[in-house]
């Protein structure tokens, strides 16, 4: 397939997500080696005024923003300023951990020092958002470290046992990048990362982020709409997931671990640091897509996509969303943004990378099969004479069976993901299974089977 056909093919499967998810704007660009292949918007950056998104739209990335961390403080590592097994008590006032296991800079890279979330993002997300108020004191450097340091029976394990996504690691490190330089975290970003790159309008600031002639509007996700939103300018969560850029600036950041750290002969980093980053230290719990994951420095491991090594990382404010897929050894890369929380980027990104390696997403994407096998299946049923009624919903990507005369729901979970298998079981008490089947023949009429009851497709 070549990359015109590519990107015939997901074109509309991305539309349809779009729709289906809610997605008012997206945005994305597609790199190989040191070329940009494609770069496109969809929808819109601000619905009221029905304005395009396009590659230049800034977007609040989230946690992608913890690989450009991490690379600060291999940098720093590479200048001898600190090493990455260093205690992370040796810097700033941290007082978490086990006796004779101290937490390492490299477990907070990492997600592995046995510090369970602590729910600072989640505080911060939702106080700028007005959703929510806990009236838990986050304002400044010094309520986030009584926060943090309060935890200590909240630590689970000794470090590299458990993983634990623990956003409030992420703003240590930014404390970490500001004890060694002796500037602010952003400053050091921006002269150090950002600047070379020639990322000139990526910003953490609200006032740069506002005087944009090309920036988003946020959504937050509210009865069931797209409700526009304030992007959580915060201290508490810059390192973590603070920064705001387009895809088009984040092309040069994408080539730079697809080059060896270089991008335009300039060396930013060293080709063996980005190979640390890229070696997962502890494997998820649970199971990817693709198999186990992995997290390395700020970046999601998945070692098997389609016979490749798959380097990635998503973010999410709850308002803004971004993904950045790396294929290191076909030097091939994804970035997008959306202007909402859901911005589905992990799987768009997934479903270009599988066309461009000559896979068939409708085919081989769990997510796009599962889609397309629970498509017929939604809607109203009825029995005999319209007895007995049942509706197929989906929420969260699982269908549900519901009867609204009983006011009960029931979640169907599939036997196989086969796409031609319409068998699922409702699970029941002692670990049993309550078998349901559809039945689909060439007319396209479906029938389910349900216990005792024959179900006919209404509607």
């Amino acid at each position: 397939m070549n990359i015109e056909e590519a990107f015939d093919k997901v074109e509309m499967l991305i539309t349809n997500l779009m729709q289906q998810s809610r997605i008012p704007g997206l945005s994305l660009s597609v790199i190989k080696g040191k070329k940009v292949i494609y770069s496109k918007g969809f929808g819109a950056r601000n619905l009221e005024q029905n304005l395009p998104a396009t590659p230049e739209t800034l977007f609040g990335i989230g946690s992608c923003t913890k690989s450009f961390t991490c690379l600060g403080i291999m940098q720093l590592a590479e200048q001898d300023k600190l090493s990455i097994e260093d205690p992370v008590s040796e810097y700033i006032p941290f007082k978490l951990g086990m006796k004779d296991h101290p937490i390492q800079i490299k477990h907070l890279m990492s997600h592995s020092s046995g510090v369970p979330n602590l729910g600072i993002a989640e505080v911060l997300i939702q106080r700028f958002s007005g959703i929510k108020e806990t009236y838990v004191p986050l304002s400044d450097p010094e309520d986030i470290y009584l926060h943090i340091n309060n935890a200590q029976k909240e630590v689970v394990d000794k470090p590299e046992q458990r993983f634990f996504y623990f956003n409030g690691g992420y703003w240590l490190l930014g404390q970490i990048i500001e004890k060694v330089t002796k500037k602010s975290y952003e400053q050091y970003i921006v002269e150090n990362i950002l600047k070379p790159l020639k990322m000139k309008r990526s910003t953490f600031l609200q006032e740069s982020f506002e005087k944009d002639k090309d920036a988003m509007i946020a959504y937050w996700m509210a009865d069931d709409k797209q409700k526009p939103s304030t992007h959580p300018f915060d201290l508490g969560v810059h390192a973590a997931g603070g920064l705001l850029s387009s895809v088009k600036e984040l092309e040069n950041y994408v080539q730079l671990y697809l080059n060896g750290g270089t991008l335009n002969d300039d060396q930013l980093i060293s080709e063996k640091s980005i190979e640390k980053m890229f070696e997962g230290l502890l494997k998820f719990p649970q199971e990817g897509f693709f198999g186990k994951d992995a997290y390395g420095f700020g970046w999601l491991i998945t070692e098997d996509f389609f016979g490749h090594k798959l380097v990635n990382h998503g973010g999410s404010t709850g308002m803004s969303s971004a993904n950045i897929s790396l294929i290191p050894g076909e030097k091939l890369g994804v970035v997008t943004a959306a202007n909402c929380g859901n911005g589905q980027g992990s799987i768009i990104s997934q479903i270009i990378l599988m066309a461009l390696l000559g896979k068939n997403p409708e085919k081989d994407h769990p997510v796009i099969v599962s889609e397309n096998k629970h498509k017929p299946l939604i809607g109203e049923y009825a029995t005999f004479k319209g007895i007995n009624k049942i509706s197929i919903k989906k929420k969260n990507g699982i269908l549900y069976a519901i009867n609204e005369e009983q006011k009960i729901d029931f979640p169907l979970i599939p036997e196989s993901n086969e796409p031609d298998d319409f068998t699922f079981f409702v699970p029941l008490i002692g670990g049993r299974k309550l078998p349901v089947e559809f039945i689909l023949n060439s007319s396209g009429k479906v029938d389910l089977l349900v216990d005792r009851n024959y179900f006919h497709k209404i509607s």
